[in-house]
């Protein structure tokens, strides 16, 4: 109700006697809704207030906030009756304290309720959002990690972007935009949506593109007759569908994809063999050989391609590439292939690949023991992972249990779920997700600290304004035209081909899109009640349990009600992570184990300050994934891997009944001057090889996790722009806290 939110929601008895007159009032907030008069929310601003003034506050502080409150209240009770405007609140509240001659106090409270007022204002003010980008404020440039602020064409998405948010804000409910602006939730991707009613990130439909052909622009393009043009086409409709689109897109099961392709590869090399080889065993040889070599130059292209495209909107494609379930000859050559191909980096400097996403899916009686027929490929994707931390992995099993049905992730992390059409087939290819919004849940916490009851009521509330806030981004897109997208809606991508008057809403409903109710904060949130170390204390455990819960049950209620797919999302939040902590702060002050560490542990983590195993890690985050089937992904921290590769496979056969996507976070940064591989040393200028002090980006390869993918710090600077901050900060961001001593590398993966 008022600009201050509660510290301690206990009511003092003199607010009980104030309650109890028998004030029966509404606020009417300045977004236009209606909610109930609350006193305790005047305490809180006015303990807020004194605070700022006199810091700790004593018994006799107390007792004349809990006057002022009764006297508030008694007054408002007075002026207004049945419904009254929240400035009339605030207004009452100043007059109450001018009175008792608490002007230092007085002022505190109006420059806050100022403050938030032109806060309010800025949000929508377009002017002062290009400002924040000529000034090169850090939040705003260095807000995407993947995307290069000193490059023309991304300054120009930026500042198309700046404006996209201002409008977008302008165009949100009320209570929605309100309720993002002060950090309630986050409304995603402001910058592109609802500005334009663009969808989100996307498994797409290649089978069926390649297999039937599409058009691009002036091209129509025809089904490829080689690997080579299929991995041209892919790259093709990747750069078009990332600028359609402002999430990541994936290739699943590339290898079984792409398998038909290199088979005819094959038949042409035999048809040549036949011609000048008279023994059969040596014409296979033959072909087998060049096809082999296609294989690998086709890979190998795709990977150049798609690091070397840049979309409309300044950045290179957010591109995951799924394999590892194809067991023919053609399969197993392209998944090795891919992962050789990796291993052995970009150009003649050998550099990480940043892009694609690599994600090996294991599966038993695949590839997970020795005996099964891709042991081998899976040995070659642990040494990759040692080398180039991808690929990450899938659990086949779990996911077809967390999911409904396996599929690797659309970009990122986002899973869709489980769906068949009308004939009872399950499809994956050719559907999207609709945008995410995400829930502050340490915020609930903080405003309701020690008091259980109070928290899950102000869990509902929230939950209502994201409710409404999803169902506006699934309106919203239901507004675009298949003209808007043709890659998307005409030639398919998105599985059906619309005609140009043709509904785009048959593509969202029935639960074949989703859209995400997102969260940040698990840790930080159970901190609020039972302390920073609590991951131990199986009450705690449970109530984090149990807000998962509610949230997925809050998603069913929704779908049942609409038809479309409403998911809980794990949100990565490479930026949203500093921006509710930084509010929060602001709000609460340093509040131990939550605002005084300046971001909010990613999703479901382990708190990244402690030491875990990866087995431990694994374990305790086993439970939240079904709750959050939308989107997930756990991570362990490991040393420098490399000459010890089975322990990586030890974690991995762990992990394979227990969770079902897992990525490595261990050190690979390499100086191209004197060749030492291993952690950087981050400095205020940048990162530092410990090998020879090497400082010179054009020579230090380094590379981070942020989040889901990877990126090069020592390029783009991440979250704030400060180097000397990443190395400590890369592990809340991959939410990686599950650390590998150096001493127990050495088990040769002997627990499973």
């Amino acid at each position: 109700m008022t600009t201050i939110e509660a510290h301690d929601t206990t009511l003092t008895p003199g607010l009980e006697q104030a309650t109890a007159t028998g004030l029966e009032t509404w606020v009417r907030k300045r977004d236009g809704r209606l909610l109930p008069f609350d006193p305790r929310r005047i305490r809180a601003a006015l303990q807020r207030a004194f605070e700022a003034v006199h810091g700790k506050l004593d018994h006799v502080h107390q007792a004349t906030i809990t006057d002022l409150v009764a006297r508030s209240v008694a007054e408002i009770g007075e002026r207004f009756s049945g419904e009254v405007r929240i400035y009339e609140v605030q207004n009452v509240i100043e007059h109450v304290l001018l009175e008792s001659h608490l002007t230092e106090v007085a002022g505190v409270y109006i420059d806050y309720r100022v403050q938030r007022d032109m806060a309010r204002s800025r949000a929508l003010d377009i002017n002062h959002s290009i400002g924040k980008l000529v000034d090169r404020d850090t939040a705003v440039v260095h807000e995407n990690a993947n995307k290069d602020a000193d490059v023309f064409n991304t300054q120009r998405d930026l500042t198309a972007g700046a404006v996209g948010k201002a409008i977008g804000l302008k165009m949100l409910p009320p209570h929605v935009a309100n309720a993002h602006a002060k950090g309630d939730i986050h409304y995603h991707d402001l910058d592109y949506h609802p500005y334009a009613p663009m969808t989100n990130c996307c498994l797409i439909d290649f089978r069926t593109m390649l297999s039937e052909g599409f058009r691009i622009g002036n091209a129509q393009v025809d089904p490829p007759r080689s690997i080579q043009t299929a991995t041209a086409q892919i790259s093709q409709i990747i750069a078009n569908v990332s600028s359609s689109q402002y999430g990541g897109c994936s290739v699943n099961r590339i290898d079984e994809l792409l398998a038909p392709y290199a088979e005819r590869n094959f038949a042409k090399h035999l048809a040549d063999a036949e011609r000048w080889i008279d023994d059969p065993d040596r014409r296979r040889a033959f072909a087998e050989e060049k096809t082999r070599k296609d294989i690998y130059d086709a890979m190998q292209s795709l990977e150049y391609e798609i690091n070397t495209l840049f979309t409309s909107n300044g950045q290179t494609p957010f591109t995951s590439v799924g394999f590892g379930l194809g067991t023919g000859w053609f399969e197993r050559e392209i998944q090795r292939a891919i992962l050789q191909i990796r291993i052995l980096g970009l150009g003649k400097e050998r550099r990480t690949a940043i892009f694609p996403k690599l994600i090996f899916t294991l599966r038993r009686g695949v590839n997970l023991r020795a005996e099964d027929p891709n042991y081998d490929i899976k040995t070659l994707a642990v040494e990759c992972a040692t080398k180039r931390m991808y690929p990450d992995i899938l659990s086949y099993d779990k996911i077809v249990e967390i999911t409904g049905s396996f599929k690797v992730p659309m970009g990122c992390r986002s899973f869709l779920q489980g769906w068949s059409d009308e004939d009872g087939n399950d499809v994956v290819e050719g559907r999207m997700n609709l945008g995410v919004v995400t829930l502050n849940v340490p915020r609930i916490a903080l405003e309701t600290r020690g008091d259980l009851d109070a928290f899950w009521a102000l869990l509902e509330q929230r939950l209502e304004t994201v409710h409404d806030a999803l169902l506006y981004r699934v309106e919203r897109c239901k507004e675009a035209v298949p003209a808007n997208a043709p890659i998307l809606y005409v030639h398919g991508a998105f599985g059906q081909r619309l005609a140009p008057d043709d509904d785009v809403d048959a593509l969202f409903r029935n639960g074949r899109a989703t859209v995400s109710l997102g969260y940040i904060g698990l840790y930080e949130a159970a901190a609020a009640f039972f302390g920073g170390a609590w991951e131990s204390n199986p009450e705690a455990k449970g109530f984090t349990v149990a807000i998962l819960r509610r949230l997925a049950d809050s998603a069913a209620a929704w779908k049942a009600a609409s038809g479309y797919h409403f998911s809980v999302y794990s949100t990565p939040s490479e930026s949203l992570t500093d921006r509710f902590a930084r509010l929060d702060r602001a709000k609460f002050g340093s509040v131990p184990d939550i605002t005084d560490k300046d971001y909010y542990t990613n999703s479901f983590h382990y708190d990244v300050r402690k030491a875990p195993t990866p087995f431990e890690k694994l374990d305790f985050e086993a439970e939240y994934p079904q709750y959050a089937s939308g989107g997930f992904i756990h991570y362990c921290e490991y040393p420098v891997l490399q000459q010890n590769p089975k322990a990586l496979e030890a974690v991995w056969d762990y992990a394979y009944d227990r969770v079902g996507y897992l990525g490595t976070n261990t050190p690979i940064d390499h100086c191209l001057e004197c060749g030492f591989s291993g952690d950087f040393t981050p400095t205020e200028r940048g990162f530092a090889c410990p090998g020879c002090g090497n400082t010179d980006p054009r020579t230090c390869d380094v590379v981070k996790r942020t989040c889901g993918y990877l990126g090069n710090p020592q390029q783009r600077p991440m979250v704030h722009g400060r180097h000397v901050e990443i190395s400590s900060r890369v592990k809340h961001l991959a939410g990686s806290a599950g650390s590998m001593p150096a001493t127990s590398v050495e088990f040769k993966g002997t627990v499973a």
